[in-house]
């Protein structure tokens, strides 16, 4: 039987362990001034209990397995092909009926640190460098490409792909750090969220701990070229979907609750 005593020094020496952190295993050991937030949840009634009662999802097929590593959005052009999607190392590939094609990146800077790995998890240090591109949107009218590159903001490529062209990296004197997803609507207003000011997203997981609400809903006009805050202090904003007829939008906030404007 093993003593108390032993355990309690046990015990006392993995409390020490944790509070000191010597070898810096805390997902929060490089933000020494990291802080949490409350949180105040909707009450439960609100909470959407709608289920897929004909287990639609049950039906699915799954596509292209271990061929592309992260993908985030999914886009078809005007003309049907695709889908289009951004993988972990930075490009945005096109899939042409056969395979996988180079159709676009953000980076400038990009090298041979971006070149294909065998993890997603490999990038996460050069994300900043190769871009991450995360939600898509095609304008149906044009064909142009409008990107959320998490890490360099908003961009826009032609039909034919290549470099994207920036388009917003910071609004109102504050950078876009974790630019999300994007919708875009008939009158060339591009609605997008950046989904902290503090955080970028290779800290995502800090960024849920901290609730911390630093995160935006922007709205790009093509034509003025002004961007304007529609809606300031959320928790995470991340996904944005325009109603069919561009009456309303949706997005996501990650903490508290869906929200939505007109």
């Amino acid at each position: 039987m093993i003593p108390i005593g032993f355990l309690g020094l046990l015990f006392l020496l993995l409390a020490l362990y944790c509070g000191i952190d010597p070898f810096k295993h805390s997902a929060i050991s490089e933000f020494p001034d990291f802080e949490s937030y409350k949180v105040d949840l909707p009450p439960w009634e609100l909470v959407p209990a709608d289920r897929d009662k004909d287990n639609l999802l049950q039906k699915s097929e799954i596509k292209f397995l271990n061929q592309v590593q992260g993908p985030e959005s999914m886009a078809f052009d005007p003309l049907g092909r695709g889908p289009y999607t951004g993988v972990a190392d930075g490009r945005v590939l096109l899939w042409d009926g056969q395979n996988w094609k180079d159709f676009a990146y953000t980076s400038s800077n990009r090298s041979e640190i971006c070149n294909p790995k065998p993890s997603p998890q490999s990038y996460l240090p050069n994300e900043h460098i190769c871009g991450r591109p995360l939600g898509l949107r095609f304008d149906k009218n044009t064909g142009d490409l409008y990107i959320a590159d998490a890490y360099l903001g908003l961009f826009k490529v032609g039909p034919e792909g290549g470099l994207a062209t920036p388009l917003v990296t910071e609004v109102d004197g504050v950078p876009l750090r974790f630019t999300n997803d994007l919708d875009i609507d008939d009158e060339g207003n591009i609605y997008f969220t950046d989904s902290s000011s503090k955080f970028q997203r290779r800290n995502f997981m800090q960024l849920v701990f901290s609730s911390e609400n630093s995160g935006r809903l922007l709205k790009y006009n093509l034509y003025t070229k002004e961007t304007a805050v529609l809606v300031r202090n959320l928790q995470f904003p991340n996904g944005v979907s325009l109603s069919k007829d561009g009456s309303f939008l949706v997005f996501c906030e990650g903490c508290p609750d869906y929200s939505s404007t007109g």
